[in-house]
């Protein structure tokens, strides 16, 4: 591994740290809300799809995470299918945030037509990764990177987290109950 996949990996565990308690548990309603409807579209036969972004910005939108969580020796964002848990959080308990996403894409799209392309997932990764670091300070950016690492993290029936990859990668057990004893305990052992 080189050294600007470990950096992005370490970047990846640090940010991961930052969410705050309290903001999550003043969503847990409509969070829990979003999880019964990913539950069931995973449920389903049929494929999910996408209830906020178009096809176009969907695929601006990921690409963004692919450079966020990139695809390596492990899988990364596209893997994920983040996409799916970023669209779902649009339209349930981060619904007054689409505002950002859409001014965001206009800005990635003007900064992408400077740069002579038609669309940001056309760059290549170099071109990306220089586009990204001059908008890295953005409210668009902070929250395409929080909601890719919910994404990559979250519980598969919450959209995201396809195949269990965050999970896999951190060496998580889905296992939410254990069988006690785990050892023995002091007050229980006798001598």
């Amino acid at each position: 591994m080189d050294n600007e996949e470990i950096t992005r990996r370490l970047f990846l565990i640090k940010s991961s740290a930052g969410l705050s308690a309290a903001w999550l548990a003043s969503r847990m309603p409509d969070i829990m809300a979003a999880q019964e409807h990913a539950h069931r579209v995973a449920s389903s036969d049929f494929p999910a799809k996408l209830e906020f972004f178009t096809p176009d910005q969907a695929a601006e939108v990921e690409t963004i995470a692919a450079q966020i969580i990139p695809t390596d020796d492990t899988p990364g964002a596209r893997e994920a299918q983040v996409i799916y848990f970023i669209d779902r959080a649009l339209t349930t308990f981060d619904s007054d945030k689409r505002k950002i996403y859409l001014d965001g894409l206009v800005l990635l799209q003007q900064k992408t037509r400077k740069m002579k392309a038609s669309t940001f997932s056309s760059l290549s990764s170099q071109q990306q990764i220089k586009l990204l670091k001059s908008i890295e300070k953005t409210e668009f950016f902070e929250l395409v990177r929080t909601h890719t690492i919910m994404g990559f993290f979250a519980n598969p029936e919450h959209g995201g987290n396809h195949d269990q990859v965050g999970w896999k990668l951190i060496g998580f057990e889905d296992s939410f109950a254990y069988e006690p004893p785990f050892g023995y305990y002091d007050r229980d052992h006798k001598q």
